[in-house]
């Protein structure tokens, strides 16, 4: 885990013990957009998870009908998947 995905954990963190409680929930997904946060910091990285979790944010809002929302699954890069197994062979 690096120590900028770390940062960010703490700070989702610190939203959900201390600010949350305090403004109340008013999210419309499940899991709640906190929750989706830190799965995806955890899962994706401080990068993807921080874009994952930014566009959830940006869809949470009151004419948002919501409901089940998962954080998509990690895939492997293309670049990791081409060299792991090729589907061209060389002449």
């Amino acid at each position: 885990m690096s120590f900028l995905q770390k940062i960010l954990i703490g700070v989702v963190q610190f939203y959900r013990w201390f600010l949350s409680p305090w403004l109340g929930s008013a999210c419309r997904f499940t899991p709640t957009c906190s929750a989706y946060a830190l799965e995806a910091l955890q899962q994706h990285g401080a990068g993807r998870g921080s874009y994952l979790a930014a566009r959830r944010l940006v869809r949470c809002h009151p004419w948002c009908d919501g409901g089940h929302d998962p954080v998509p699954p990690a895939q492997a890069t293309q670049l990791f998947t081409s060299l792991v197994s090729p589907e061209k062979t060389s002449p």
